[in-house]
């Protein structure tokens, strides 16, 4: 649970970032009201958030699993941020503005982020690949420090499981003396 929370934050971090780093190259709104655009900018990052979120941590175990399934699930996370930003994104905005002028005006923001979204996430493709190596390196080491620290056995346990490991075999039962 702990290192599914770590790959959610790092997910956010990576890749929030970029979704900020579109947004500031290609304002989805164009708007006459200075400073407006960077407003609704940091919106779009701000709900891109959860889907990232989400998708970093469902694919924290398989970052975890053996190298080709690390490179499984960094190849997952640069094709499945992209979609999972401008998605979260669209909802967010969609319930956001629905609310405040109107569904069909929710509508048209969701659409002109879908269309906005697709286009940056070509755009900055190759920003969104660094990203996915960045997060697969951070979750493994962080799982790594993870690991060694819940392996390592307290001092009262550490007699007893070398008095077991000596007697016991998997599925086999107990060791009898002469096998």
């Amino acid at each position: 649970m702990r290192t599914a929370r770590r790959g959610a934050w790092v997910a956010a971090l990576i890749f929030g970032t970029l979704v900020m780093v579109a947004t500031v190259v290609a304002p989805p709104f164009a708007s006459s009201v200075p400073g407006s655009t960077l407003l609704a900018g940091a919106m779009v990052a701000l709900f891109s958030l959860p889907g990232l979120a989400l998708l970093g941590a469902g694919l924290t175990q398989a970052a975890l699993g053996s190298r080709s399934s690390a490179a499984s699930a960094g190849l997952a996370i640069g094709i499945g941020s992209p979609v999972a930003a401008v998605t979260s994104a669209m909802i967010g905005a969609f319930i956001g503005v629905g609310l405040a002028f109107g569904a069909s005006v929710g509508g048209d923001v969701a659409g002109t982020l879908l269309r906005t979204g697709v286009t940056e996430a070509v755009r900055i493709s190759p920003l969104i690949a660094l990203g996915s190596l960045a997060w697969v390196l951070l979750v493994r080491r962080s799982g790594r420090e993870a690991r060694v620290g819940a392996e390592a056995p307290s001092e009262p346990e550490a007699p007893a499981a070398r008095h077991l490991a000596g007697r016991f075999r998997p599925g086999r039962g107990p060791r009898r003396r002469g096998e």
